[in-house]
């Protein structure tokens, strides 16, 4: 068994960096970080005790500051949309509105806060390292783990571990975010758009005449949803 040592993030960046190298990491938070929105294509599993329970895919929309939008097209059409303010989670089939203020949502704990802030991945990540024991999707690209800050365990690196894949040229390709008890969730994302000219109004709520709108924890989403 392969053992890597565990560095802070910018700590691992500063001796990438010393050594003249380019890491993906490096590469990967350079170019999310230099975008105002993105789009990308998206396919979603989740696990329950080891074992795949349940798939969706979709496109998804990140704006900074603050605002993203998941259109899930199967296996049924849905809508999770962070508008800055609140989380909203829409689904036509049943015509109920789940709402609840975004301050109260576990999503922003997890990697893909970076993709909606101004934050460095390091006010995520308290360390980073490269993760020998997970296989990528694709020989070419590389798995880091990151050590999430949201739990007081972090410093002592005993916290939830999420997990990112990254190509070559620094495009995030997979998202693994532990969950509680033995749930998890991957994302793998692809067909990448930085800056792309989005819809006016995409990251805003209206509610259907006919929808319910109800206040409080809302179903799993992207990162845990609640």
């Amino acid at each position: 068994m392969r053992h890597a040592v565990v560095f802070p993030l910018a700590s691992f960046l500063a001796i990438a960096m010393a050594n003249g190298g380019d890491s993906a990491v490096q590469r990967f938070e350079s170019r999310y970080s230099a975008a105002h929105t993105m789009e990308a294509k998206f396919l979603e599993l989740y696990y329950e005790n080891g074992k795949q329970v349940r798939s969706e895919a979709g496109r998804a929309y990140f704006q900074r500051p603050g605002k993203m939008r998941w259109d899930y097209e199967s296996p049924e059409k849905t809508v999770f949309l962070v508008d800055g303010k609140y989380v909203w989670f829409y689904s036509p089939a049943d015509h109920t509105v789940t709402r609840m203020a975004a301050k109260q949502s576990e999503d922003w704990r997890t990697p893909l806060a970076f993709l909606t802030s101004h934050m460095k991945l390091s006010r995520i990540c308290a360390a980073v390292r490269p993760d020998l024991e997970t296989p990528p999707s694709m020989p070419i690209n590389e798995v880091y783990a990151c050590t999430l800050r949201e739990t007081p365990e972090a410093n002592g690196g005993h916290g939830r571990v999420a997990r990112l894949e990254i190509s070559p040229d620094g495009e995030l390709v997979r998202v693994v975010v532990p969950a509680e008890g033995e749930i998890r969730l991957e994302f793998f994302f692809g067909g990448w758009k930085f800056d792309p000219e989005l819809e006016k109004g995409l990251f805003q709520f209206r509610p259907p005449k006919d929808a319910v709108i109800v206040n409080g924890l809302l179903p799993e989403a992207p990162g845990t949803r609640q």
